[in-house]
Order: C-alpha cells, then sequence, then structure tokens
C-alpha cells in the first residue's frame, strides 16, 4: 500500500470528498451561513507553515477554501499568510496563550489580543482555535471563562461554538484519523465515532457512509510530506508521542479517579 500522509494521498482524499459531491466551506463561513452535506476544513499551523502553503494550493486546485490557524512565533510567516489568503483561505489565530502565561488569566489576554491583531493586520480574522499543548496542564479555552470572543471581533472557536450532536469531528492527530485515542486536548464531546486509521480508511468510510451532516475535518499540514526522508522522521516521532500521550492519559485518568 501506498505511503499514508504524503500530499498525493491528501490529493486523493480531496478527489473524492468532491466526487461524493460534497460542498466545503470556511469555518468562518459555517457559522455565519451552515450548509448540511458539507466539509468544514480546517489546518492547525504548528511547525513547518511551507507545508501549509503546500496544503493550501493544493486545495485552491478543486477551488476549495479552509481554514488556517497559525501559532504566534512558531508559524507566523507573513509572507507565506499571505499567500494562502490570496489562495482565498481564512486565516486565523493558533492561541495557547493561557499555557504560555501559565495559568495567568490577565498576562494572557493580553498576550492573546497582541497576537490577534498582528494576523488582523493581515486578514480580518473572524475565528480562533487553541492549540492543544498536551503538557501542559492548562488549557487554553479557559480563557473564555473570564473573557468573551466577541469583545476581540470573533465569531468563533471551533471546539466551542459547533454543536457536535450534529457535526462530525474528524481529526488526524497523532497522525492516525481515530487520533481521539492518544490526543488529550484537540477531541471534542459528540455522538459520532470514525475508526478510521489510515487516510485509505476514511476515503473508504465516506464512500461507504456518505454522511449527509456536517463534517468538521481538522488537517495539520505539518504531519503530510512527500519528501522521504521527512515523512520516516515524522513517523517515528509521532510515533514516540503517541506513546508518550497514551500513557500520560492514562495517568490523568487514573489520577482524576484517585481525587
Amino acid at each position: 500500500m501506498a505511503r499514508d500522509f504524503t500530499f498525493k494521498t491528501y490529493t486523493l482524499l480531496l478527489s473524492t470528498l468532491r466526487n461524493l459531491d460534497y460542498e466545503f466551506q470556511t469555518l468562518e463561513d459555517f457559522l455565519l451561513k451552515p450548509k448540511k452535506k458539507v466539509i468544514i476544513l480546517r489546518h492547525d499551523s504548528d511547525i513547518w507553515p511551507l507545508n501549509d502553503l503546500k496544503m493550501a494550493s493544493i486545495e485552491n486546485r478543486f477551488g476549495i477554501k479552509s481554514t488556517y490557524y497559525f501559532r504566534i512565533p512558531w508559524t507566523f510567516n507573513i509572507e507565506i499568510i499571505k499567500k494562502i489568503k490570496d489562495l482565498g483561505h481564512e486565516i486565523g489565530y493558533h492561541y495557547e496563550d493561557l499555557a504560555e502565561a501559565k495559568g495567568n488569566f490577565k498576562k494572557a489576554i493580553v498576550t492573546f489580543k497582541r497576537n490577534l491583531d498582528k494576523l488582523k493586520a493581515i486578514y480580518p480574522v473572524q475565528t480562533v482555535a487553541m492549540h492543544g499543548r498536551p503538557l501542559s496542564k492548562w488549557d487554553s479555552r479557559r480563557l473564555w471563562e473570564k473573557y468573551k470572543l466577541e469583545d476581540f471581533g470573533l465569531i468563533g472557536e471551533p471546539y466551542l461554538s459547533i454543536n457536535y450532536n450534529e457535526v462530525i469531528y474528524i481529526t488526524d492527530t497523532g497522525s492516525r484519523w481515530d487520533g481521539y485515542k492518544v490526543s488529550i486536548r484537540d477531541s471534542v464531546n459528540s455522538p459520532y465515532q470514525v475508526d478510521a486509521r489510515s487516510t485509505f480508511d476514511l476515503i473508504n468510510y465516506f464512500k461507504e457512509m456518505n454522511p449527509s451532516k456536517p463534517v468538521l475535518i481538522n488537517a495539520h499540514a505539518a504531519r503530510w510530506n512527500d519528501n522521504l526522508f521527512l515523512w520516516w522522521y515524522r513517523f517515528f516521532l509521532q510515533h514516540a508521542k503517541n506513546i508518550t500521550k497514551k500513557y500520560y492519559k492514562k495517568l490523568i485518568h487514573k489520577n482524576h479517579s484517585i481525587t
């Protein structure tokens, strides 16, 4: 079988979804005017922003618009972000300010606004998405327990602003589409569970099930690579991370059970 998590495989996934007559929406468009049989395509830019540009270019060839969330300073490359914007994609902020501030809400909201403004100078940002930081005890989504998205001109956050009883969530966390098994924070409360390990499994899922409900797909461009050396590097690195996260989840569950 062909290598998974290459841009060739990603192109095959998009082609399949197009052939099944799915429409595509950015998160911003879905929140403003949701459609039923639609793919909400989201990308968290954690590292290697050139990969995001590659992915954005592939989508553009299919006439697809998606949403790209950038970390600051990790993937804040103004030239690349502008190119992705010019391809018609939505730009947002991949925030982790509460984790960076080690739980200091006042400090975190200051850096959140400062970083958001940097992206707003490039694109009229409407949505933001939390970066998990799985080894931090601070979940940056907790910012919105004290502050409001609308106070910053925002209309939504994918973990908080979508009813996942009505939307299927699929993420490639852990370089596997059943990544909820190892994910610490990239998960949602939902009755829908897609047990597709590989992208080829995911393609078969769509062909067989052809769900009519909206589907939010979170694909991290840094996990996709055609370069053989980098592909193997990511493969072994991700395998080690998945083992670490698996035992970390067990430890968290054990501690919660004790308390």
